[in-house]
């Protein structure tokens, strides 16, 4: 059965985490988490011989590695970004970009079973980056495009206005800036909560699972700025 390591440092948190699905067996998941803002460089690359030396496992019994694609910190991105390749590269694996709104709304449900979510993470300049998921039995499914945009311009996707809906992600911390109605649509807002690779390698191993894996030239970072796009203001 598959054996993952998964990296982030999309945020002021640093984790890795790696997971050994068995058959007949619970999953193994093993991770490291840290709260370290302008530390990733130092504490990313230790992390990940942590994980691995817990699990006994070397590099070379790995099947795939992931990491948190964005959005989030543009040089925390990168970071994640190059330790990730240069594993994957090296051990000639194949890497798995993940998004980190979508592992922040598989966090929350897996913690305290949320159904609908909207993750948003201050990206700074007045604007967040933020997307509508359903959540069921830890499968995550994307209501709306992830996408960049004044909070002024966040409203939940049409035809859900009557859910119980909540707010996860740093981007909450601008909730007084969002519409009126999106506001009084939340249940309850955690704007604490951070990316962590325990999540992140779930998604992954899902993806992986389905065939998703790819070279580690082909899978990049998302920082959306790059393709800012959102639905017109209604």
């Amino acid at each position: 059965m598959p054996i993952l390591l998964a990296l982030d440092a999309s945020s002021s948190a640093c984790s890795a985490a790696l997971l050994r699905r068995r058959a007949n067996h619970p999953d193994e998941l093993i991770s490291r988490f840290e709260l370290a803002p302008r530390a990733h460089t130092r504490r990313l690359l230790p992390m990940v011989d942590e994980v691995l030396d817990e699990a006994g496992v070397t590099p070379a019994d790995l099947d795939a590695i992931a990491y948190g694609r964005g959005p989030g910190s543009f040089t925390g991105l990168r970071i994640a970004a190059g330790a990730a390749q240069g594993l994957a590269f090296g051990l000639d694996r194949p890497l798995l970009g993940i998004s980190t709104l979508r592992t922040l709304a598989l966090g929350a449900h897996r913690r305290h079973h949320y159904r609908y979510l909207v993750t948003a993470l201050d990206a700074r300049m007045g604007e967040i980056y933020a997307a509508c998921w359903r959540c069921h039995q830890d499968q995550v499914e994307p209501l709306d495009e992830e996408a960049v945009l004044p909070p002024e311009r966040l409203r939940l996707p049409e035809g859900h206005d009557d859910h119980d809906w909540v707010g996860v992600g740093s981007g909450w911390t601008l909730r007084e800036s969002m519409p009126a109605e999106t506001q009084v649509a939340m249940s309850l807002c955690l704007p604490d909560v951070e990316v962590a690779a325990e999540d992140l390698v779930l998604l992954a191993a899902d993806d992986f699972a389905a065939g998703e894996g790819r070279p580690a030239h082909e899978v990049q970072p998302v920082y959306l700025r790059d393709q800012v796009a959102w639905r017109k203001s209604r």
